[in-house]
């Protein structure tokens, strides 16, 4: 790219859109034809104001796309035990098809062994370990909805992935780690970068696909950027700030994700299409 150009913006608002668009067709046509429609739990631990704000956003998505919400809000004393036995009876519950648990729940909880309560049928965020299994081996389930939003981004813009080197800087649970694994089952060679990589920034140089997902921000400078490269903002900071230099990194890659705008919309679109998926498979709906 010569230094006048810049990068396409991937626009995540208008896919998600449009994923939003068909998963309340489906949640339609399952309540035309059952009488009732998809139903999302979400449960909620305390009420930390982000994460107040993240669950209202979530239920008024729902509310769009004619997926029933049930909310479950906890007071910030809950045990892991209390925790655990509120997801299992929402697990047991016929009349709700996925169960979000919002997280982080508090340092008090062993947010682990809340998340293996959830019923992997139900478990439309992903983020149970027979999910990231699931991930791992391309078997059929549920994906951790950002790094799911992620590969149908890569795909609306007809990335090829195949025998590209992407790298990954973050390695959590429900970001880091899947996303990897999801780039890996398009036949990249993946790389795992995070705070002790020696070196992160020639780690970078070398990356056909940047996913950065770590939450410091501007942690990936625009310099470090190879040209040409595609370049996946996940963090998202104060001030709408990602973990990328967006205006030093838009002059070198051909693709990126803006903050916001990029990955975030996708996250809860997947989740959206995810929970419409479960209900029909529990409920027993074939697509026509």
């Amino acid at each position: 790219m010569s230094a006048t150009q810049t990068a396409q913006l991937m626009d995540g608002n208008g896919l998600a859109k449009r994923i939003g668009g068909e998963a309340a067709a489906k949640a339609a046509e399952i309540s035309r034809r059952t009488g009732a429609g998809p139903c999302l739990a979400t449960v909620l631990v305390g009420e930390d104001p982000a994460s107040v704000t993240y669950v209202r956003m979530k239920r008024a998505r729902c509310a769009k796309a004619g997926i029933q919400s049930r909310h479950i809000g906890l007071p910030a004393a809950t045990t892991t035990a209390e925790l655990i036995d509120t997801l299992a009876n929402l697990s047991g519950d016929p009349e709700v098809h996925g169960i979000l648990l919002q997280h982080p729940c508090g340092p008090h909880i062993d947010e682990r062994a809340a998340f293996e309560a959830i019923a992997p049928e139900k478990d439309v965020d992903g983020v149970t370990m027979r999910s990231f299994a699931a991930m791992s081996f391309a078997l059929p389930g549920f994906v951790s909805c950002t790094p799911g939003g992620i590969v149908r981004l890569l795909e609306a813009y007809d990335v090829e992935l195949a025998g590209k080197r992407a790298v990954v800087v973050g390695r959590s649970a429900i970001l880091g780690k899947p996303v990897g694994m999801l780039l890996l089952a398009k036949d990249a060679t993946v790389t795992y970068c995070h705070s002790r990589t020696a070196d992160l920034s020639a780690v970078v140089r070398e990356a056909d696909v940047v996913v950065a997902a770590v939450g410091r921000p501007r942690l990936i400078r625009g310099e470090d950027i190879k040209p040409g490269a595609v370049v996946i903002d996940a963090g998202y900071n104060p001030g709408n700030v990602g973990d990328v230099d967006f205006d030093t990194a838009r002059t070198r890659a051909t693709l990126i994700t803006p903050v916001p705008g990029g990955v975030g919309p996708m996250t809860i679109a997947v989740l959206l299409a995810q929970t419409v998926e479960a209900a029909a498979n529990q409920i027993g709906i074939r697509e026509r």
